[in-house]
């Protein structure tokens, strides 16, 4: 087995299952896509640690990977199905979109940096399900699609209206929302033309470009 496999292995075993990740398939998944792959040559070795992992280029916005076990958790969530089409928003280099790709039917991966958009296209473009497109992160999909589950790689600090606009009737979106403090995952569902949430758990993600808070001016 190669160094990578055994990091791998040891990160479902030591960070994902052991924080109530038990879906056999996002443990699969996690299994099998190599997150170093997803990751600047230079920083490799760090695929597998418990952080939120830079991906980006010197001098450019920075971009994450987010961390292994909240990655499972949300995915778990997600319970997304076979036939579902999952929308990925700020999907950086690929990772949760290429874990995506083994849950759902189709994939459709945003990105706003078009640099970075360009690797995961070249990453995961080759998967048949999944399509990679540069977008903002609070347009979601431009072509004004709907789906079944909305993925945020990341966390907003303000409302995500526009994104669940494009939900299908009975449509879950899961992210990290920053709106206050601490940061906590939720789910928001789409029921009978109308929109509900919850808390799922704490949890920290960096922010995603575009869904940052606005400064308050004080006089």
């Amino acid at each position: 087995m190669s160094s990578f496999a055994t990091a791998r292995q040891k990160m479902v075993d030591g960070q994902v299952r052991t924080n109530d990740v038990t879906d056999h398939r996002v443990l699969d998944a996690m299994l099998t896509v190599p997150r170093e792959t997803f990751v600047p040559e230079d920083r490799r070795a760090l695929a597998y640690l418990d952080l939120d992992l830079d991906i980006s280029e010197a001098g450019s916005a920075k971009r994450f990977l987010i961390k292994p076990m909240l990655t499972g958790k949300l995915l778990q969530a997600a319970e997304i199905a076979p036939t579902d089409h999952v929308l990925v928003v700020g999907c950086a280099t690929g990772y949760l979109a290429a874990l995506a790709a083994r849950l759902a039917e189709k994939i459709t991966a945003t990105e706003p940096d078009p640099v970075i958009e360009g690797r995961a296209k070249a990453l995961i473009g080759n998967q048949g399900n999944v399509s990679v497109r540069v977008a903002g992160c609070a347009q979601g999909d431009p072509g004004d699609s709907r789906y079944d589950v909305i993925l945020l790689n990341g966390a907003s600090e303000v409302p995500v209206d526009g994104l669940c606009r494009q939900l299908k009737e009975g449509g879950r979106l899961v992210g990290v929302f920053a709106k206050t403090k601490p940061a906590r995952a939720m789910i928001i569902t789409h029921s009978h033309q109308d929109f509900g949430s919850r808390v799922l758990f704490d949890a920290a993600a960096p922010v995603l470009p575009g869904l940052e808070r606005v400064p308050e001016f004080v006089f």
